[in-house]
């Protein structure tokens, strides 16, 4: 693959041999990452830029004034920032890859790579539940079916302690240890390899032990596939989506609105601050690299109980 001909499928000629250069410098990009969640941002990035420059009509080599007219077409969609940078991140990898291989110029890249991303206003605070949502989701399965049984387990692992799914699918029964008299998940590696240490309160052990007694489980994955017959299928969950979809049903069968998995790791985090938890020991449970990162988890609510400026002391007599 020499530079021109990866010059010329990112311009937007089209051809089937581009195409298949296409596939090249994707398997670039993602061979230089190893988390999943980044290696499916990335392809769905490229992607889609992929597409823009077949579509566009774009004419001229991979370069900063090329990436930067797609930032503006980004722009014209009505993207959020947060969507728009998602977009941008892959194609700054992208160059970064040629260059280190030798199929783009350093300074090209390097300019490519200077390409400002879009600037956010405010956080988003996402979605999340309140304590009496979140008990109304946690008891929504049936409890005296097998499948029932472990999904209890499953939404109290990912209400009760932050997981996210590709973790709880991932997750091992012998990864669920005690420690100095309690139950815990140690040194569980998570997104960008970060490793983090779980703690399991009791309730969520006894729905994990309701679950693996059930289903006859003493090694391996800790959640499996479980037929409509309530029969144990598999050594363990394949997809991750399996959660999305686990989440979504229980949240369509108790009216909880639209909801996302990654909406309850969210409630986790909102729930331990309002039971009284230090910031910086959420941001150790949810395994955030920085306590920013678990700042805009939470959100700011202000209270109108006690409001900030009721003890002003000022003479208003």
């Amino acid at each position: 693959m020499g530079q021109e001909s990866a010059i010329s499928v990112i311009a937007g000629q089209g051809s089937a041999s581009e195409r298949e250069i296409e596939v090249q410098l994707t398997a670039l990009v993602l061979n230089s990452v190893t988390s999943a969640h980044s290696r499916r941002s990335y392809r769905t990035g490229l992607a889609k830029f992929f597409h823009w420059t077949r579509c566009s009509g774009y004419v001229g080599q991979f370069s900063k004034a090329m990436v930067g007219e797609y930032r503006s077409h980004l722009l014209t969609q009505g993207l959020s920032p947060a969507s728009i940078n998602l977009r941008l991140s892959p194609i700054r990898r992208l160059a970064r890859e040629m260059a280190d291989n030798q199929y783009l110029d350093q300074a090209v890249a390097a300019a490519i790579e200077r390409v400002p991303g879009v600037e956010r206003r405010g956080h988003r605070v996402g979605n999340w539940l309140t304590k009496e949502q979140a008990n109304e989701l946690l008891n929504a399965p049936e409890p005296g079916t097998l499948g029932g049984k472990r999904d209890r387990a499953i939404l109290a692992l990912l209400i009760g302690c932050g997981l996210r799914r590709a973790e709880v699918v991932g997750l091992s029964i012998e990864e669920v240890q005690q420690r100095e008299a309690r139950w815990l998940i140690p040194d569980l590696l998570g997104k960008g390899g970060r490793s983090r240490t779980i703690t399991v309160p009791s309730g969520i052990k006894a729905r994990i032990d309701q679950w693996t007694r059930a289903a006859g489980i003493t090694e391996g994955r800790l959640f499996r596939p479980v037929t409509k017959g309530g029969v144990v299928k598999g050594e363990a969950i394949r997809d991750e989506k399996a959660i999305w979809r686990l989440v979504v049903r229980y949240a369509r069968e108790t009216e909880l609105g639209k909801l996302a998995p990654h909406d309850l790791r969210r409630t986790c985090a909102k729930l331990c601050r309002n039971a009284g938890g230090d910031l910086e020991q959420i941001q150790l449970l949810l395994g955030h690299a920085s306590v920013q990162t678990t700042e805009r988890y939470l959100g700011t609510e202000q209270n109108l109980v006690s409001a900030v400026n009721d003890g002003l002391g000022l003479d208003l007599g």
